[in-house]
């Protein structure tokens, strides 16, 4: 990173800090991955952020990995915001209802829901087609990943719309509704699309913005795992073999697509992309945010290359 690019980093952190300083968010799925990229971006913007999920330092969930929600909550405080751990089982309709009455109760307002639940990974199976996929796990796919967002959208929504403000995001996979390699897998990314789309229009006349936004390649924690390497030597993996490795040179760590969310929740005008669904690269041409490491991946021009008739 130059130093001017440092500068202008710098510059848009202090704008959105000045933006969205004071202003209350819901991460919903935030332990890790992008969850945890968008509540660390959000901090650094200044903003309180409740952290939610189901993975703490005494109890994994069934994912049975280490990150925790209290270490997300950390780390936005640490970044300049108000990190708020709270553990939810989205899919348990009375824990969603009970947290969006703590946020009202604490905070009297909620400006963001970001809605990235998923637990998806282990219920995937993407060498088999529908009918020989573990059915039980696919439609387990769909209550964890589609029904929990509409559950946590219902709670939310009512907080916005006594305020006659607010923005509801959801994060998918893709930009589109193309099938994305296993049934499954593509109703639930799909699904997440369409449900921005929806909540838009009925939520249209009461001047709140609901849309989808889609990471790139995400150098998440598993993904650095499956790669067998870590943040500061990701490069490494390209060189592993292994299926898609030639493709994680244009990966982007979560903060990216954090740093897009936040850009959306600073901007006056997001209004203006209810019912759209966006992109981290996209995003990333638009508002002039950087990556970690200073880059910025464009997964849209790469993915173009690999694909130049679509």
């Amino acid at each position: 990173m130059t130093m001017a690019d440092a500068t202008l980093c710098y510059s848009k952190c202090m704008k959105h800090k000045m933006k969205l300083k004071g202003k209350v968010a819901v991460v919903a799925g935030a332990t890790r991955g992008a969850g945890r990229g968008i509540a660390t971006a959000l901090g650094e913007a200044g903003m309180t952020v409740y952290v939610t999920g189901r993975t703490t330092r005494k109890n994994r969930s069934t994912m049975n990995r280490a990150e925790t929600i209290e270490e997300t909550a950390e780390i936005v405080t640490e970044r300049g915001g108000v990190g708020i751990d709270v553990r939810v089982d989205h899919s348990i309709e009375s824990e969603v209802r009970e947290l969006f009455a703590k946020v009202e109760l604490e905070q009297g307002r909620l400006d963001l829901l970001v809605n990235d639940i998923w637990g998806g990974d282990p219920l995937t199976d993407w060498e088999k087609k529908f009918w020989e996929h573990n059915l039980s796990n696919g439609l387990s796919i769909q209550r964890g990943a589609v029904f929990t967002h509409m559950i946590t959208s219902y709670y939310a929504a009512p907080i916005m719309l006594k305020q006659k403000s607010g923005l509801i995001v959801e994060i998918t996979d893709g930009v589109d509704y193309k099938y994305r390699g296993n049934l499954y897998y593509s109703m639930a990314k799909v699904g997440s699309i369409h449900l921005a789309e929806a909540m838009a229009a009925d939520l249209k006349p009461n001047g709140i913005t609901a849309l989808a936004v889609t990471p790139g390649f995400l150098r998440s924690e598993s993904m650095l795992e499956h790669f067998g390497v870590q943040e500061h030597n990701w490069r490494e993996a390209i060189k592993s073999g292994k299926p898609h490795a030639e493709h994680f040179m244009t990966s982007e760590t979560p903060l990216f697509v954090g740093r897009g969310v936040a850009s959306l929740a600073a901007d006056r005008d997001v209004f203006e992309k209810t019912g759209k669904v966006l992109s981290s690269w996209g995003l990333c041409d638009e508002y002039g945010f950087q990556d970690a490491d200073g880059q910025r991946p464009h997964w849209g021009n790469y993915f173009a290359t690999l694909n130049p008739e679509q």
